[in-house]
């Protein structure tokens, strides 16, 4: 474990921390006024590899060898400027800070960190972290990684988990939720929607599996794996005449191997150490597309429920079950942002079709898929 401290004067601004993977949904913005909760589990830490917030330069002042030195691979809109390497943790852990009143950024209902650093040391007033809690993005503080030094603390240095402990006792991700609003004229309410970490997962894996396709229709599982991807890969992929369609399968840890003609796997992600799943076979050459561990686990064992009560009585001892859960009222959508986010640091988008892929999504808002 470890604590972070000010690089100016050492005082300690963290409670120990344990690192883990940063989520897929970091930079995802949902919805429009959306409370979002805390991004990162109290207790963790993630490096951000990639620069955050201001400055910003547009596409057309960045050279193209600049970009790809960033891994960056296709235009994109702007693209910022700041440091690389944040570490991100849940404001719960912060210690020793103070926010600065003046750095509110463009704030809408909260802070959005656009000013920069709007928290600084209480010991020493050097600038050390940016809070984010502004309506549709994910709570976080953002320590600046050149302000502050990591320092190992003693305590129990737990080894990661197994692939086997994980299948066993991790915890799945619903892939509906409810989703609270700010108050407003009659207060603060909620609606029933798909789960944002679903969403952001979903444009995550939809660029893999982009590439994955080879331009040639993909078929996925039936089920919710369905729900999350056929629908949106059947539009990006209609163009031409296939000569051939890829099957992509569920695989993981406790799951039997999948068929010999399966072309794609759809595998976890550890949680702590963010490495991909990978079949213990080397001769096995599918393209393995990543899923957080909490929506992998739910889409290979998915929560049961009865779709209609149960005739007879119920006895004494058992709850009842109804009303039934409530489903989102639209199909399922990608999260654009994520997927565009993902697809463009994929070097496999330099290929001209899939380059046309993404300049026509650019230019059409698609809201039926994203």
């Amino acid at each position: 474990m470890f604590v972070f401290v000010c690089a100016g004067c050492g005082a300690e601004l963290t409670t120990p921390l344990s690192q883990v993977s940063l989520p897929v949904h970091a930079h995802q913005q949902y919805g429009n006024g959306a409370q979002l909760p805390v991004l990162m589990q109290s207790g963790t830490f993630a490096v951000d590899p990639d620069p955050w917030g201001g400055p910003w330069r547009m596409w057309e002042e960045i050279d193209p060898g600049e970009a790809e030195a960033r891994g960056i691979y296709a235009p994109v809109y702007s693209l910022s400027d700041g440091t690389p390497g944040a570490i991100v943790i849940a404001p719960g852990d912060i210690r020793g800070t103070r926010l600065i009143p003046d750095k509110l950024g463009g704030a809408c209902c909260g802070l959005d960190g656009a000013d920069g650093p709007n928290m600084v040391c209480e010991a020493c007033d050097l600038p050390v972290a940016t809070r984010v809690d502004d309506c549709s993005l994910w709570q976080a503080v953002r320590l600046s990684p050149d302000s502050v030094h990591r320092i190992p603390v003693d305590g129990v240095h737990a080894a990661p988990l197994s692939w086997a402990e994980l299948a066993e006792k991790g915890e799945r991700t619903p892939p509906f939720e409810a989703i609270a609003t700010w108050g407003g004229r009659l207060g603060p309410g909620h609606y029933w929607s798909w789960s944002p970490q679903w969403e952001a997962a979903a444009g995550h894996a939809l660029a893999h599996l982009l590439v994955a396709s080879q331009g040639q229709p993909v078929e996925v599982p039936g089920g919710l794996a369905a729900d999350m991807f056929q629908r949106a890969l059947d539009a990006l992929l209609r163009a031409g005449t296939p000569t051939s369609e890829r099957r992509a399968a569920l695989a993981g840890p406790g799951q039997p191997s999948p068929d010999a003609d399966v072309d794609i796997l759809l595998v976890p992600v550890h949680p702590q150490t963010g490495r991909t799943w990978a079949p213990a076979d080397p001769t096995a050459s599918p393209y393995l597309v990543p899923l957080p561990l909490g929506v992998w686990l739910w889409l290979v064992s998915p929560q049961p429920y009865l779709p209609i009560p149960a005739s007879g009585r119920i006895p004494r001892d058992v709850l009842r079950d109804d009303p039934l859960p409530r489903l989102p009222q639209h199909l399922f959508r990608a999260d654009r942002g994520t997927f565009q986010h993902t697809l463009v640091r994929l070097p496999a988008v330099r290929s001209p079709w899939l380059r046309t892929v993404l300049e026509k999504l650019t230019q059409e808002s698609r809201a039926d898929l994203f």
